[in-house]
């Protein structure tokens, strides 16, 4: 016998289930695989549950599986052992006897109060422990208690009770003992006593192991291994014992050995095979993942072991057979194999004849002259079928075909002879069902909600007379049907009862989720048999005279109350069909029968059912307090639920997008028309007349009563009350909250009290006005306090109600600085005077920024600009538009004076209207520009179509903006010379400063770019090839434009995700191939660990999974089937990777141990997505690293963060600012973090680039990452560790950086491409000769160039002109275009245009390699040196608060003196604070620590305090807005 013993201990308190037999098999296959010892162990430490009676049972059931142990013990053989080890942790002060109630103890180890007694001397705990072994009164108020640890974060090991008084006989001690010792103390000391090695325990005791080795430890015993595995969890089923005999006491099953049970008598009795259930059990093996397993796994591994062997029978519906009549056939028996594949399973009589039967489904399937095979038969004609006065078919007539061997695309079906020498056997098949409906039930939830009451179907047959001989367990399979295990054998004719007793087959599952074919192979079903629940009793024996009968049709409601029901009990049965992945053809009966009641209601009605709204006649709702919702109201509510069930069925049909859109469009149609007519929002189950005003007293009241049994409850909950107080607290919420419901019919919502039917209204619009601003400036104090995010969330809520209230009443949006008040006429002369002030400095601005103006000279003017729009704002009440002056009061006319018939509508209704409508194009055109969801453009457009026909309708005419003709104009010739200006920014590089430069061009662009008509092209084509929105006035738009139209990034349709083009891609691979050659110079190995993380180890670093749990997306389903645990997509990797490291790192010899990881993380929680600087996943490496010394860890640290700043400084041509983060900047759980921080002039904002952590020993210590110190024999030292990052985000700061009005800019050594090859001077006048020597000089070039290592390509396209190609390819940033004409070939030269500078350089051709790869280098060199000066000039030095605020606000990054408090940090943020944002769509923010640099640009002064002037200054910190 081997050295492994292991133990399987059941406590006699009950039967076996299918848990339990898991743990026995697997103890089991663990002996046999090592040869080992098995104990089989009763645990009766409990007298009150210890019954003999179930001693037997469970060793019924464990010989029942095969098992065979070596050994039976009981832990009561050692009670006098426990006793003693007992009465020693007593004596050395290791345990206590405690008189606590027990309520007040467990109330008191949650709170983790220690009790009175736990300092008892040890005389009087032996004293006590006295007393509790005599069993006295006093004695059985006390329990033992181990002293171990009240404030460990483990609930198991705060002083757990180890043995209790009872005074109750035990069955095997008898009155002998009065104390009974806890199965968690009795458990590892029985386990050492009796030789175990390997003690197998499921995963939730987990936490117990710590209190099993504790107690090992603390006795001195010898240790048991603790090898745990997960629980076996199945679906639709409970395994706890009291909820198994709730239903055998109830009566819904049979008793303990029911075929729905998960004991292991009932799944035996199903059919399960006990090699089956051994199959499935290896195949689990040791595993620790716990989820939820369906049952159809369990019965594939069980088909496996009964397909091979199983008899295959034949047996047909008794109220379905069909007669088919064969005349030629003669009555004779033959002998056939009763497993095709199989014949060791024997032989069986099959009888023919010239009358046979088959299923009447199959027969629906046939047609005449159709040639069909009868299994076991051969091929037979229909030649006609016989239908009654119904159409039922009730009888065919057919003829042998025999001698037609070709099976292969007839229909196969199964038969039975009518003979009287071998009659049927009549038979019964049982179905079941789940015994619970829901999957996966909630830990609150309550089992008895979700119980199948109809979880047994019973069908009777005309069974193979063979069938008589089957005995009780006996496996078959009924072809065409399924596996069957006999429970009952055939009995002929009793000479008591005068009848027969059928065959009970029960129906054994097989894994599959589809049903058998059970009308034709071909599965040609044309109608569905329904089941029908019948009892052995009535299930005779029939003549073959009455086989295919009609059946009575069921009886019709008597009433409309009673159909509803029906109605409502029919959609329960089809939802539970579902749920339980029914057949197809189970599924669309019920369906169909629901369909058919549903019509009887309406015809009975006059109305359409509704759940939760029985009929009108019976139950009559209140009616409103004002004046009822008219019929027209109630139609339309009608309309909206027809059409959600449109929805509906075709989503369940999975029908194309495109009707799913369009029904869903039609659906939100209906519901904005229902809310416009009724005023309220459509609500399923509650129709208009149902709705009743909330009155102010009761309804108000019961919203506070709910709120505050709210705050009760978390209150509750945060002082970790006992949980019968909480579920006590909880349940009164759930009542108050059903009432309200009742009462207002709306369901509460925290901070949206009911409102009243007649509000009152604000005592004028500037109140109005005012309660907005002062609402809005509640929000900001919130967001500024970090309030709670429900505060913040409910007084945003209001503020949005007011701003709604503010828009209906006014007719236009509010916006601040700009009340009710200040709406005046326009003053004709004044206003139009400063508009073309405005005007006039826009243009000066521009012409600055085009000369290239000093900087200063440029904002100066900028703030002149922005002034006079303010004060036109101030003026006017609207915003300063291009092309759009303001209209004088004189020539504004109310779109009720437009109207030809102006009597429809007053002005001020009219008005209201026409702003309404203003208002929503508005809505539209933002919604576009942002690429919002297309069912939300669509909503929005249908709204604004129906407030214009709506405009229309009342004022007899259009809706038009109102602009005069001359602002028409004036527009059209801004718009113009808008266009003119981008097409020449466009043409820049085309186009000469002066006109002698132009001979240099190639001589077809001469014509192209002038500007100005070409003979016979007509006037020059505008395309929107380029950007639209210059980099400074809109960054954001121009950033979008950029990355789409540059090819970089496509849109994505989950937000916060986007798709990389391969012009993005090839950065990200230049970076990669840099970055991964160097850190393989470092000894950094590359490898690749899963995406998901459970959330036990997610968990495992606390302040780690703090900082990240906002932004963890989590996995908590597979298909339909909830996962036990969720599990967590990497936003990180540390605690993926760690617990792999700590098993491989076991000795210094294991390290240094150096990872990378080239991956994708997800982190999903913000409101601002911008591609690759911040989106919801992205690309990355991840490098993590173990040292032996903090030195060698340290020293790496720097050494990646130098490489970084390679990538950026050598590759992307950006300079970056390294420094090491402050405390609260730092990465969660790490010792320190090192940066590079980057700056984008354009926003002001500087931008992390990427990190470098020194994590020091704190994730080594989490995941217990040791190993042995050779200086330090036996004695375990913690690992030291680094991670460090490079993501994605490295493109998006290039694009901003070089980036300009023309498009993206590349350094060339990212850039896929390095020069562009582009054939000019191609016209019509040019020979075929010429043009094809033109393009063999560009191939000529593209080849010496690629010969030379420079990345090139020819864009020899001949649908598209030189202009159109050279913007194609400046929008895309390739460093250099070489032109090349006629002309140039002539002279033997090339044009090579710089896209940094866009100066054109004439070469020759011979000198292409070296003076390219030269021009390359230049450019990158420039790039540079542009970024660099731009940041000198934009990282400032303050030493006050005011300094520090005014270079802030100018855009630029500053170093101030500072102490590091994270307090102080904090305090900065909030004061720099803007009050509007920065760029459209991005917060407002105030200044952040970016890094304390390496190089300040100044030293601390002795004694330099802080900037806050709080606390001396630590370091010269670098401060800046940042992304």
């Amino acid at each position: 016998m081997g050295k492994v013993v292991v133990r399987f201990p059941p406590e006699a308190s009950g039967y076996l289930h299918i848990g339990h037999a898991k743990a026995a098999l697997l103890n089991q296959h663990y002996q046999v695989t090592f040869k080992g010892k098995l104990i089989m162990r009763f645990d009766d430490t409990n007298p009150e549950k210890e019954k003999e009676d179930f001693e037997k049972v469970i060793l019924e059931d464990v010989s029942m599986l095969n098992i065979k142990p070596d050994q039976f013990t009981y832990t009561s053989d050692h009670f006098d052992t426990i006793m003693k080890f007992a009465e020693n942790l007593i004596k050395e002060g290791r345990a206590y006897v405690d008189d606590t109630p027990p309520e007040q103890m467990k109330q008191d180890r949650e709170q983790r109060i220690e009790s009175k007694n736990r300092s008892n001397s040890v005389e009087k705990n032996l004293h006590m422990w006295e007393d509790m072994k005599k069993g006295t009164d006093y004695g059985q108020t006390c329990c033992l208690r181990a002293k171990i640890d009240m404030n460990s974060n483990n609930g198991c090991m705060r002083d757990p009770t180890i043995y209790r008084c009872k005074n109750e006989a035990h069955p095997r001690t008898g009155t002998k003992y009065k104390i009974y010792p806890t199965y968690d103390f009795a458990c590892p000391i029985v386990d050492s006593v009796e030789g175990v090695t390997h003690a197998l325990r499921t995963t939730e005791y987990h936490d117990r192991d710590e209190q099993f080795y504790w107690f090992i430890d603390a006795l001195g015993i010898r240790k048991p291994y603790i090898w745990e595995y997960s629980r076996l969890n199945l679906n639709n089923t409970v395994l706890s014992k009291r909820k198994l005999t709730w239903f055998v006491d109830q009566g819904l099953v049979d008793g303990w050995d029911d075929p729905r049970f998960p004991t292991v008598r009932g799944v035996l009795r199903r059919g399960m095979t006990v090699e089956g259930l051994k199959q499935f059990i290896a195949a689990q093996g040791g595993s620790r993942s716990v989820v939820n397993m369906e049952w159809d796994k369990i019965w594939a591994f069980n088909k496996k072991v009964i397909d091979p062997v199983a008899p295959r029978f034949t047996a047909l519906l008794q109220d379905e057979a069909v007669v088919v009549n064969v005349p030629e056939a003669q009555e004779e028996e033959k002998h056939v194999a009763k497993h095709p594949k199989n014949a060791d399973v024997g032989t069986k009589s099959v009888w023919y004849g010239p009358k046979v039967l088959i299923d009447g489904a199959d027969a629906e399937t046939l047609s005449e002259g159709e040639m069909v095979t009868f299994i076991n038969w051969g091929n037979l004609n229909i030649i006609k079928i016989n239908r009654n006065a119904q159409g039922k078919i009730v009888s065919l007539d057919a003829k042998l075909n025999l001698a037609n061997k070709d099976y292969k695309k007839t229909t196969k079906i199964t038969w039975l002879a009518e003979t009287a020498q071998a009659p049927f056997t009549p038979a019964i098949c049982v179905n079941y069902e789940h015994l619970i409906t829901k999957p996966v039930l909630g830990r609150d939830e309550d089992f008895k909600t979700f119980v199948n009451r109809n979880s047994k179907q019973e069908e009777c047959m005309l069974g193979d007379p063979c069938l008589k001989d089957l005995k009780k367990g006996d496996i078959i399979q009924l072809q065409r049907r399924g596996f069957y295990i006999c429970d009952q054998p055939y009995e002929p004719v009793s000479p008591y009862s005068c009848k027969e007793s059928p065959c009970i087959l029960i129906y054994i599952p097989d894994g599959h989720t589809k049903e058998m074919p059970t009308s034709g192979s071909k599965e040609k079903s044309k109608a569905s048999t329904t089941k029908k629940t019948v009892s052995a009793e009535t299930c005779e024996a029939i003549p073959a005279t009455d086989v295919g009968l009609p059946s009575t049709p069921p009886a019709s409601a008597s009433n409309p109350l009673e159909l509803f029901q029906k109605v409502a009990a029919q959609g329960d049965v089809v939802r539970d069909l579902k749920v339980k992945k029914a057949p197809k053809s189970e599924v669309d009966a019920a369906v169909q029968h629901l369909l058919s009641l549903k019509t009887d209601y309406k015809q009975m009605t006059g109305q359409e059912y509704k759940p939760g709204n029985p009929p009108a006649k019976l139950c009559a709702p209140p009616t409103l307090s004002g004046s009822s919702i008219g019929t027209d109201g109630r139609s339309l509510y009608d309309k909206v639920s027809q059409q959600g069930e449109v929805v509906r069925k075709l989503k369940s049909e999975k029908a194309p997008k495109d009707q799913v859109d369009a029904a869903v469009k039609t659906l939100l149609a209906l519901k904005t028309e229902y809310k416009e007519k009724t005023g309220q929002e459509y609500k399923p189950g509650v129709p208009p007349a149902l709705a009743e005003p909330p009155t102010l007293t009761s309804d108000v009241d019961l919203y506070n009563k709910v709120t505050e049994q709210g705050d009760r409850v978390r209150k509750l909950k945060a002082e970790k009350a006992a949980k019968d107080q909480v579920d006590a607290a909880v349940k009164t919420l759930l009542a108050l909250k059903a009432e309200y419901i009742e009462k207002t019919g709306q369901e509460y919502k925290p901070g949206n009290p009911p409102v009243l039917s007649h509000p009152t209204e604000p005592t004028s619009d500037v109140d109005l006005y005012n309660k907005v601003t002062e609402q809005g400036d509640r929000v900001r104090k919130l967001k500024a306090e970090k309030a709670p995010k429900d505060q913040v969330d409910a007084a945003v809520k209001t503020l949005l109600t007011l701003k709604a209230e503010y828009k209906e009443k006014i007719g236009q949006e509010y916006k601040p600085g700009n009340s009710p008040s200040s709406f005046q006429p326009l003053n004709p002369t004044s206003d139009v005077e400063l508009y073309n002030k405005v005007t006039e400095q826009g243009d000066r601005v521009r012409k600055l920024k085009a000369e290239k103006a000093p900087k200063e000279e440029v904002d100066k003017a900028v703030k002149q600009l922005l002034s006079l729009k303010s004060e036109y704002k101030e003026k006017t009440g609207q915003e300063y538009k291009p092309g759009t002056p303001p209209t004088p009061a004189s020539q504004t006319l109310t779109p009720a004076v437009q109207a030809d018939s102006g009597t429809h509508l007053s002005d001020a209704e009219a008005t209201a209207l026409f702003n309404k409508i203003t208002t929503q194009g508005d809505e539209v055109r933002k919604l576009k520009s942002e690429k919002a969801p297309k069912d939300k453009i669509d909503a929005a457009v249908n709204e604004l179509l129906q407030l214009k026909a709506k405009y229309k309708t009342l004022t007899g005419t259009d809706y038009k903006p109102v602009t005069t003709e001359v602002h028409d104009k004036e527009k059209k010739k801004q718009d113009k010379s808008e266009k003119l200006s981008k097409s020449d920014k466009q043409n820049k590089s085309a186009k000469s400063g002066d006109i002698n430069k132009k001979k240099n061009l190639p001589e077809d662009i001469e014509a192209v770019d002038s500007g100005e008509p070409v003979e016979g092209q007509g006037p020059k084509k505008q395309t929107r090839l380029g950007l639209e929105t210059a980099k400074e006035e809109n960054l954001s738009d121009w950033y979008s434009q950029v990355i789409t139209k540059s090819e970089m990034i496509e849109y994505y349709d989950v937000s916060g995700c986007y798709v990389l083009r391969p012009w993005a891609f090839a950065i990200w691979e230049a970076i990669k191939d840099f970055f991964d050659a160097e850190i393989k110079k470092l000894g950094v190995q590359n490898c690749y660990f899963p995406m998901f993380v459970s959330q036990a180890a997610l968990e495992k670093e606390k302040s780690h999974i703090a900082d990240f749990a906002p932004e963890v997306a989590w996995v908590t389903r597979s298909g339909k089937t909830e996962l036990a645990e969720p599990i967590a997509v990497r936003p990180t990797s540390e605690t993926v990777m760690y617990p792999a490291y700590a098993k491989w790192v076991q000795s210094h010899r294991d390290l240094p141990l150096k990872l990378n990881q080239w991956c994708n993380v997800v982190r999903w929680e913000f409101k601002h997505p911008q591609p690759f600087l911040r989106t919801r996943e992205f690309l990355w490496q991840e490098g993590h690293t173990a040292f032996a010394t903090y030195e060698e860890a340290a020293e790496e640290v720097l050494q990646i963060l130098d490489l970084y700043a390679r990538v950026y400084e050598e590759l992307l041509a950006i300079p970056v600012v390294k420094g090491r983060k402050t405390e609260k900047e730092k990465f969660a759980g790490g010792d320190y973090t090192t940066t590079i921080e980057a700056f984008i002039s354009a926003s002001g904002r500087a931008i992390q680039g990427a990190t470098s952590h020194h994590l020091g020993q704190n994730f080594s210590k989490m995941f217990e990452i040791v190993f042995e110190d050779p200086k330090r024999p036996g004695e375990k030292q913690f690992a030291f560790q680094n991670s460090w990052g490079l993501t994605t985000r490295s493109i998006g700061v290039m694009t901003m950086v070089h980036g300009d009005n023309m498009g993206l800019v590349l350094p060339p050594r990212v850039a896929s491409v390095q020069v562009i090859i582009i054939p000019c001077g191609i016209t019509n006048a040019l020979s075929e000769e010429d043009k094809e020597a033109l393009m063999n000089k560009c191939n000529q070039y593209l080849q010496r160039l690629l010969n030379a290592g420079v990345r090139t390509q020819a864009d020899l396209r001949d649908n598209y002109s030189p202009g159109w190609k050279f913007n194609h390819w400046e929008l895309k940033g390739v460093p250099i275009r070489l032109e090349v004409g006629p002309r140039d070939m002539k002279k033997t030269q090339f044009v090579a245009v710089r896209r940094d500078t866009g100066e054109k350089l004439t070469l020759p051709e011979k000198d292409a390699e070296i003076k390219l790869k030269s021009l390359l280098e230049e450019i990158q060199a420039n790039l540079y040196n542009k970024a660099s000066k731009d940041l000198k000039e934009n990282m400032a030095v303050a030493k006050t608060m005011e300094e520090f605020q005014k270079e802030l606000d100018s855009g630029k990054i500053v170093q101030i003196p500072f102490c590091g408090e994270i307090e102080c940090e904090d305090w900065i943020k909030k004061t720099t604070a803007r009050e509007q944002d920065l760029e459209p769509g991005a917060p407002s923010m105030g200044a952040k620590s970016l890094c304390i640099p390496f190089s300040p640009l100044c030293k601390l002064q002795s004694g330099e305090m802080c900037i806050s002037g709080k606390e001396p200054a630590k370091f010269c910190t670098l401060f800046g807005r940042s992304y």
